[in-house]
């Protein structure tokens, strides 16, 4: 069984030490509840609230959380170990939030935390594969402490994702291909990054099968990605100029990505996710993309 999620980063909302989201919590699950989404995802930690306000949130929408994005640096073993009181504390509202069920969690359905690299400088400068990333001796320290992080979400009776993501030390196939290698984490899937990043959704789904525990649907644009990077301009401002495009707009395989989880029998969320800049679009926009995007992934069968 699958369920179709959507997420705050749909809508610009990153940060909330940015600046204010351009719409309250309670807009976007109403936005979403109606165009049929069945989840949610987290997005910074607060924004959805936090306890029993998280949970009568997403009970008055009918939308349960399906996971949530929790950043470490995982390159710098100091850095590392500050945060990890960060994902504790995640990990607090996580297992709050499974109190959206009143009971035992539907397997397939408890929150996942989405485990992430806080990114590296380079990469985020030149995203796609461009700059150089961990070298062969970097990676044995890194992947030990990923694993770290996933063994205590496991302590914790959560069962983490980890998401390659454009920017990071994790952004071709071949770091996934590494970290995989050394971890047993599993992975979240996210179409758009991947594509950026040189990959092919599609034969991933399929090559990954076994590791494959959580997934994003984005689309991308890599000719906005080259003119990015032709410009100069970073991973930021990529986004703000439309490279994760609308569901049909881009490159994606979309049809082929479906077809592809259903013959690995994949079960558990899916989540559209359309990251954009607050302010480059209006919010009528974006809430006009997310119903959108969310037809475009029902009419390839999901």
């Amino acid at each position: 069984m699958r369920k179709v999620a959507n997420a705050p980063v749909s809508f610009g909302v990153f940060e909330l030490s940015d600046a204010p989201p351009p719409l309250t919590a309670d807009e976007m699950v109403d936005a979403l509840s109606a165009a049929g989404y069945e989840g949610i995802d987290m997005g910074p930690i607060g924004y959805l609230g936090t306890g029993s306000e998280l949970v009568d949130r997403l009970k008055r929408a009918e939308l349960p959380l399906a996971g949530g994005w929790v950043d470490l640096r995982y390159s710098d073993a100091r850095a590392f170990a500050d945060g990890l009181a960060g994902l504790e504390a995640a990990l607090e509202v996580f297992t709050a939030a499974t109190g959206y069920w009143e009971g035992e969690v539907p397997e397939h359905f408890a929150p996942r935390p989405t485990l992430a690299c806080s990114g590296s400088p380079a990469r985020f400068a030149r995203p796609g594969g461009s700059a150089p990333g961990l070298t062969a001796q970097e990676w044995p320290a890194y992947a030990q402490r990923v694993q770290q992080a996933t063994d205590r979400c496991r302590e914790r009776g959560l069962e983490p994702a980890f998401h390659h993501h454009l920017g990071t030390y994790v952004e071709t196939p071949q770091d996934v291909e590494r970290l995989l290698e050394l971890t047993d984490v599993q992975l979240c899937l996210d179409t758009g990054h991947l594509l950026l990043a040189g990959g092919d959704p599609v034969t991933a789904i399929r090559d990954w099968a076994g590791r494959v525990g959580h997934v994003h649907i984005k689309d991308g644009d890599r000719a906005i990605l080259a003119q990015a990077l032709a410009d100069g301009v970073d991973l930021r401002e990529l986004m703000g100029r439309g490279g994760f495009a609308p569901l049909g707009k881009g490159e994606l395989d979309l049809p082929g990505v479906v077809r592809a989880l259903d013959e690995i029998d994949y079960q558990g969320w899916v989540i559209i996710e359309q990251d954009t800049l607050p302010g480059r679009r209006t919010v009528e926009q974006n809430i006009a993309d997310q119903a959108a995007n969310r037809e475009m992934l029902r009419e390839c069968g999901l």
